[in-house]
């Protein structure tokens, strides 16, 4: 840098001692520009033989660059270098298959196992999400018929119960009148029955009797409770709510000592071991779909086990919010390994197809692609996109991208495909 500066600094020190003279030349005509050069000359004769030599030296680093310029100018740089294909270790062709080449390289056979493929038939599955609930069917709820007031509560939330278990006690003015209507029918037809020459009055009371019964039960009581008044001739004093079914309390909506009116909801009962499951088929599905289907559940608590379930009633409608098809069936959860409100994942087959069947350790996942590598010959590799779907967890189908026979790469093929991506880079 010290050189060039003092470079340019001389060729400014030349420049404006010879600008005077140059002008002179100019208006002197040609026959004075030997003059100009002369008086050129002495300026360069007049300096020290350290500036003269460094104005040698730029005069010579200008002439070899501007011979540079020139033979640049002559000689065609851009000219096409012919590359044949065969040097190359990767081709790709246009629709997307890449093959490559590994001369001299021999790939291990207990790392890179290949297998021969065939085409067979398996299930055409479509991924049915969904959620897992209570049947309603085996499910009821206990209401209070009349106004009251809940003395006492047997079965607390997760109780299990059966048919006729006491859930809740209640208080009710309206069960006692019906009690006390019942036993005084009963009296009245026990006094008829006695005398031949009042059968007429008999068949009334034997009327009221019965509808006080009914009242009895349309409270909530019974037959229990109605044949032990008519047995001891005394009234209860509050009712007591029973179980309709053998299965857990789910839900309770009361406390003890808390009002209740008509048509309050007081407990909800279910079936643990009967359950729906309820799943979304989307609209493009619609058309593959029917009752009667075979469902495989898979859930995230036990995501080795499969529950086998068949499609039993599928909606009518469109859900307006989902814009999916509400598909059902019902499940026995003998075992009580499944709860209600679980998410899980059904696959609904709708048919069979023709398929390649791969260990998934053979297909190469690249976003949303999925490809496969088969052997192309002694020294290539041939990496083809695929269409197909998962079998299980351990198994892909192709349905588009191989044809049989071909020798696909099983186990390895993440493995070789990272020698792809390195020659695709």
């Amino acid at each position: 840098m010290i050189l060039k500066d003092k470079i340019l600094s001389l060729f400014k020190q030349f420049a404006e001692k010879a600008k005077p003279i140059a002008n002179k030349a100019w208006h002197l005509g040609g026959h004075r520009l030997q003059i100009a050069f002369a008086a050129v000359a002495g300026l360069y004769w007049n300096l020290s033989p350290q500036n003269r030599y460094r104005v040698r030296l730029a005069a010579f680093a200008f002439a070899i660059l501007s011979m540079g310029i020139v033979l640049g100018r002559i000689t065609n740089v851009n000219r096409n270098v012919k590359i044949e294909a065969s040097d190359k270790a990767l081709k790709v062709e246009k629709s997307g298959i890449l093959e490559l080449k590994l001369p001299g390289v021999k790939l291990n056979p207990d790392i890179y196992v290949f297998q021969d493929a065939v085409k067979v038939q398996v299930p055409v599955d479509i991924r049915v999400p969904g959620r897992l609930a209570f049947n309603a069917e085996r499910s009821k709820v206990l209401s209070a018929r009349a106004p009251g007031r809940v003395e006492r509560i047997y079965a607390f939330d997760g109780a299990d119960v059966n048919i006729g278990s006491p859930v809740v006690e209640l208080y009710s003015p309206e069960f006692l009148s019906a009690q006390q209507e019942y036993l005084l029918s009963s009296k009245n037809a026990k006094v008829l029955e006695s005398s031949k020459s009042m059968s007429d009055l008999l068949g009334d009371a034997r009327i009221t009797q019965q509808a006080a019964a009914n009242r009895m039960r349309n409270l909530g009581a019974g037959d229990g409770d109605i044949k032990a008044i008519e047995t001891t001739g005394k009234t209860q004093s509050n009712l007591i709510m029973r179980s309709p079914l053998k299965g857990v309390v789910v839900k309770r909506n009361v406390e003890p000592g808390s009002a209740v009116n008509a048509g309050d909801l007081i407990a909800t009962l279910a079936d643990p071991k009967q359950l729906w499951f309820l799943g979304n088929v989307f609209e493009q599905d619609l058309r593959l779909i029917k009752t009667g289907q075979k469902m495989v559940l898979q859930v995230e608590a036990y995501p080795d086990k499969e529950f086998v379930v068949y499609a039993n009633y599928i909606a009518p409608t469109i859900d307006p919010q989902t814009r999916a098809l509400l598909i059902r069936a019902e499940i026995e959860n003998a075992d009580d390994l499944l709860r209600p409100d679980m998410f899980a994942s059904a696959k609904l087959t709708t048919g069979m197809a023709d398929a390649i069947v791969v260990p998934q350790t053979a297909v190469v996942r690249i976003r949303e692609m999925r490809y496969v590598i088969v052997k192309a010959g002694d020294e290539s590799y041939r990496r083809l996109p695929v269409r197909g779907y998962d079998l299980n967890s351990k198994t892909f189908a192709i349905t588009e991208g191989v044809e049989p026979g071909s020798r696909i790469l099983a186990e390895g093929a993440v493995l070789l495909n990272d020698r792809f991506a390195k020659q695709e880079d």
